[in-house]
C-alpha cells in the first residue's frame, strides 16, 4: 500500500506537518518494499487551490492512504470520493520515521 505522510523536511528525521496543502514536504512510503520518496510539494506557495493540487498529486501517486496534522473539508471530500483513507496525527512532536514503524507494527 502506499502511504502520502506530509513531512517538515526530506528525510525521515523530519517531523509530520501539521498542514496537509502547504506542508514542505511529501513522503509516499510503499509499504509493501518499505521505498520512500520525498517530494517537495509544488504547490506550496500558491494563493489558493493548495489542497486541491496536493490531492490530486496524491491520486498520480496513487496513495490509499494520507498522514497528517490537519485535512481542510475540501480535502476531506476529495479524498472520501477517492475512498483514500485519512490518519491525522494529533501530536506536533511525531516523526516521519515513527509513521513508518507503526504503519509496520500495523502490518500495512
Amino acid at each position: 500500500m502506499k502511504v502520502a505522510i506530509t513531512s517538515t523536511g526530506d528525510s525521515p528525521d523530519a517531523l509530520v506537518d501539521r498542514r496537509f496543502g502547504r506542508c514542505h514536504f511529501f513522503v509516499v512510503y510503499d509499504t509493501l518494499t518499505g521505498v520512500s520518496e520525498f517530494i517537495p510539494n509544488p504547490g506550496i506557495d500558491h494563493q489558493e487551490g493548495t489542497g486541491v493540487a496536493a490531492v490530486n498529486l496524491m491520486a498520480e501517486k496513487g496513495v490509499q492512504k494520507v498522514v497528517s496534522g490537519e485535512f481542510g473539508t475540501k480535502v476531506k471530500s476529495l479524498f472520501d470520493q477517492m475512498q483514500v483513507q485519512l490518519v491525522s496525527v494529533p501530536h506536533e512532536s511525531v516523526t516521519v520515521r515513527k509513521v513508518f514503524e507503526m504503519l509496520s507494527e500495523a502490518g500495512e
